[in-house]
């Protein structure tokens, strides 16, 4: 029943290494729609495989990044936002090399990148939520 209590009210959010290199200080399992409420959920990606997640469910942080994805930015990480992201992980559709980039979604009340991002396809309407730096992905349905 605390585990309920501790999940409701949130607990682990916020947790990210203060490096702002992915690491984790939470005990818990973080899912790429942990922040996203379960009716959120638009059942899966034939094309991927993975869940899909309404970018309106997702916090109002995502709805703004992809506002500046469209836009071409500017970008509040230049150094980092856009640059290439290689899917080492292997959990986005493989493609070739330079297809994806990646894009800081701003968590509140860190000082470092954290742990949120916004993987577009070449397109620029394939989208992808993780935040968890990288370890699950929901494919974004606007």
């Amino acid at each position: 029943m605390m585990l309920v209590a501790w999940l409701v009210a949130g607990g682990g959010q916020g947790d990210e290494d203060p490096a702002g290199d992915g690491g984790s200080t939470s005990t818990s399992s973080s899912s790429s729609t942990s922040s996203a409420p379960d009716d959120a959920t638009d059942g899966t990606d034939p094309a991927s495989g993975l869940p899909v997640v309404r970018l309106a469910a997702l916090p109002p942080e995502a709805g703004r990044t992809v506002e500046l994805i469209d836009a071409g930015g500017p970008f509040p990480e230049p150094e980092h936002d856009g640059g290439t992201f290689g899917n080492r992980e292997e959990l986005l559709p493989d493609q070739p090399m330079g297809y994806y980039r990646e894009y800081t979604v701003p968590t509140p009340g860190v000082d470092h990148r954290g742990a949120r991002r916004i993987v577009a396809g070449d397109d620029g309407e394939e989208l992808y939520w993780t935040d968890d730096h990288y370890s699950s992905f929901s494919r974004i349905r606007r």
